[in-house]
């Protein structure tokens, strides 16, 4: 059994690791820590996981004392609050998977110029492999610290990335309008995300600002990064969970098959699904699943493709492809704790 610990297991993505991990046939959990007080059962934040996890939820003190009963750990921190937890379980020669953007960035001086502050352990943004199993699954297995990608970027760059990689592309030309559901701004408490705020409301917010933008551009471009230019748009919507990203397109050859070329480059992805054509994803049809649905809809005339995509952005953007890479690190099956049929309705 993989011994595995949960820090900051009192978030949605740490209450979502949990709820993974507890139908893992290989995985126990030993340790679980939050950074407000300890508490004598998970429950009492989650009373839904009532007699599901014997197991406290403690304030974290002592690294060596959880790195002690475990053998891999998700850092499931706030973004740039972790990076030195990090540091330290990789010297006690953990293997780490860390779900906030610290480590997601390869160049510090653009982490500090998205995230507003330095970057304490630069050194470790060369170790850190990007977590796209269906794009690094080779180095991902190799590695020691993951860093797992962002939801938009995840939904975004599946999308993206057989066109890309075909050089169908014209540069300059992607578009990316994406809407999100309420739990990916996190657990705290937030004016904007208040039910009499989102209710009945659509919010477009961080136009062309948004921290996941450059997230983006890199993993497209990789080490061209001036050779593409991105335009992305979150919105807000009134639902809990769900991404739905709808991306357009300019591309050099209107004849290809873009199907086929989407079909033989997640030919060995298990949980990318490529709907027929015509079908339009939806996120109910993920919800709760570690799957990515992809509809694919040609311009002809325009030379014009329009990509859509559907995630759970708890699930594959964010714990579900955490515990994805945690299967592929370990040499488990990849989809081990992970065939989840999505919820309907």
């Amino acid at each position: 059994m993989i011994k595995v610990a949960i820090v900051g297991a009192t978030g949605y993505t740490g209450v979502e690791l949990i709820r993974i991990l507890l139908n893992h046939p290989d995985v126990e959990i030993t340790s679980l820590t939050r950074k407000g007080e300890s508490l004598s059962n998970i429950s009492e934040a989650f009373p839904h996981m009532y007699n599901q996890l014997a197991l406290p939820c403690n304030t974290l003190k002592n690294p060596e004392q959880v790195a002690e009963k475990a053998d891999v750990i998700f850092m499931a921190l706030p973004h740039c609050s972790g990076l030195n937890l990090t540091a330290q379980f990789l010297k006690l020669g953990k293997t780490v998977i860390d779900l906030s953007a610290d480590f997601r960035l390869k160049d510090a001086d653009i982490y500090e110029k998205w995230y507003k502050t330095g970057h304490t352990h630069p050194e470790l943004l060369k170790e850190a492999v990007y977590g796209l199993p269906e794009i690094y699954k080779s180095n991902i297995k190799k590695a020691k610290l993951i860093a797992n990608p962002g939801c938009f970027p995840t939904g975004a760059i599946l999308a993206l990335k057989p066109l890309v990689s075909s050089k169908l592309v014209k540069t300059g030309s992607i578009i990316i309008d994406s809407k999100t559901g309420l739990s990916g701004a996190g657990r705290g408490l937030n004016l904007k995300s208040l039910f009499s705020e989102v209710n009945e409301n659509i919010t477009a917010y961080n136009i062309n600002t948004h921290r996941h933008l450059p997230e983006i551009i890199q993993e497209l471009t990789g080490s061209e990064p001036n050779t593409m230019q991105v335009t992305f748009t979150p919105h807000l919507i009134p639902v809990t969970r769900g991404i739905l990203s709808t991306i357009y397109v300019s591309v050099q050859d209107n004849a290809a098959d873009i199907i086929d070329i989407y079909k033989n480059f997640y030919k060995n992805s298990p949980f990318i699904r490529i709907l027929p054509e015509g079908i339009a994803p939806q996120t109910k049809h993920v919800y709760g699943s570690n799957y990515c649905d992809i509809g694919i809809f040609q311009n002809k005339e325009a030379h014009q493709i329009i990509i859509i995509s559907a995630i759970d952005n708890l699930v594959k953007g964010a714990s579900g492809q955490a515990v994805q890479n945690m299967n592929i690190v370990c040499g488990l099956e990849e989809t081990a704790g992970l065939n989840l049929t999505p919820v309907f309705p």
